[in-house]
């Protein structure tokens, strides 16, 4: 078996797109408000458009590079192609170990929706369950991630619905009942302002970021050129609209300060309306939307771990590719133990800020990459790659400082990792 062997090109933009709403719209589209509203406040929809044109500069940034260089990897490629190995080496470091860690989360957030007494063991096999389907092929993979899209597109619709209908209670929740997932007295209480926009930004970009998916899979899609860029312009238009729209119904039908206290705020939002008996649909859609982002997330850092083991950046066997589906298993069957083990040894629901600090420092070497090539397409000027970096920066340092510290510190350790190995080679 050769280790170096190339993965087959078998998905085309409706597939590829699919991959990627389906990372966006995973469990971060549950949970991601709630901590945002806190931050910003009655600025959430501030918050959102700023996360979103971070995401578009990035995006057309992404979709530049992957047309050029469409293999697996995505920017751990990129920044290796043009800014040299050191900043590749960054980037792939940071996106597989920060979503590693949201692998894990989202597993164990399915098993808080399906079964929370037993969330673990209903965790860890999902985790099996789903790289079982990942070890079946690229096609299996995306057959799923559209099955689970579809139930998570229609639970979003019956929220919109039950936040439109209302009643539109203002200052305490109706009956003055404290809902599920709320804290006692939060109607009352409003959070967050104009200082919390930028951490905000930083938090709604975590559920912006699944186009990298996309990218990641640039070695099996048909006619890369193509199919990338319009797949991942597609994919991050339908989440900007549903992202935009939710915030403004969320921030509607919710009482003040609500919305931040919650836990659940898209269950709330089906609880605090008339259609409060169809609250068991909002928690499928969540169960579906977490095994949607585990699925992706799962297939896009084996593919990253494949890229820098084949430049021997991790582990050799990470590169081998094989089976009559050709898949990189070994790099699958190791990001799925990684989870396992996370998920059995740590506490992994405390990393949505961890994992957008390694993602957006991942972007910034991406804008970087895109900066220094000598054409750029009339909807991607070479002045979006510069604001791209700047505000992946910023956005990255504005962040809770234990995110901050807590990424920064894996990456100085991955950097530390590869200068003693590199220095043993020679």
């Amino acid at each position: 078996m050769n280790p170096h062997r190339q993965l087959q090109r078998r998905l085309g933009v409706f597939d590829a797109t699919s991959i990627g709403l389906g990372s966006m719209l995973g469990a971060g589209v549950f949970v991601v408000f709630a901590p945002a509203a806190g931050l910003a406040g009655n600025f959430l929809v501030l918050a959102v458009l700023l996360a979103g044109a971070v995401a578009y500069c990035n995006a057309v940034a992404s979709a530049e590079l992957a047309a050029r260089y469409p293999a697996s990897g995505g920017t751990y490629v990129y920044g290796r192609e043009r800014l040299g190995e050191w900043p590749g080496f960054l980037a792939g470091w940071g996106f597989v170990s920060g979503k590693t860690a949201s692998c894990a989360a989202m597993a164990l957030t399915f098993g808080h929706y399906v079964a929370s007494d037993y969330a673990v063991p209903v965790a860890v096999a999902a985790v099996v369950a789903l790289t079982a389907v990942n070890l079946f092929g690229i096609t299996r993979t995306a057959l799923l991630t559209r099955i689970l899209l579809c139930v998570v597109l229609a639970t979003l619709v019956f929220v919109a619905v039950a936040a439109i209908i209302g009643p539109h209670p203002s200052g305490t929740a109706a009956g003055g009942s404290t809902l599920p997932g709320t804290a006692p007295g939060a109607g009352s209480a409003v959070a967050g302002g104009i200082g919390g926009v930028l951490p905000a930004a930083g938090l709604m970009f975590f559920a912006f970021a699944g186009y990298a998916r996309i990218a990641t899979l640039g070695e099996e899609v048909k006619d890369p050129a193509r199919t990338i860029p319009r797949a991942i312009l597609a994919a991050l238009g339908a989440a900007f609209a549903i992202y935009l729209g939710l915030a403004l119904l969320l921030q509607s039908h919710l009482p003040d300060g609500q919305l931040a206290a919650s836990t659940v705020p898209l269950l709330d939002a089906v609880v605090n309306s008339q259609l409060a008996a169809g609250a068991p649909l909002v928690q499928a859609g969540a169960a579906a939307a977490c095994l949607g982002a585990l699925l992706a997330l799962i297939t896009g850092v084996g593919r990253t771990a494949l890229a820098m083991a084949r430049e021997r950046d991790l582990p050799a066997p990470l590169a081998r590719v094989g089976g009559s589906h050709t898949v990189p298993f070994v790099a699958e069957l190791a990001v799925a133990a990684v989870v396992i083990l996370l998920l059995l040894t740590t506490e992994v629901m405390t990393v949505v800020g961890f994992s957008s600090f390694g993602v957006l420092i991942y972007y910034a070497v991406t804008n970087a990459a895109a900066y220094t090539l000598d054409e750029h397409p009339y909807h991607a000027p070479r002045w979006l790659n510069v604001a791209g970096l700047i505000s992946c920066l910023l956005l990255a340092f504005t962040l809770p400082p234990t995110s901050v510290l807590g990424m920064a510190a894996v990456l100085a350790l991955g950097v530390a990792g590869r200068w003693v190995v590199l220095r043993l080679r020679r």
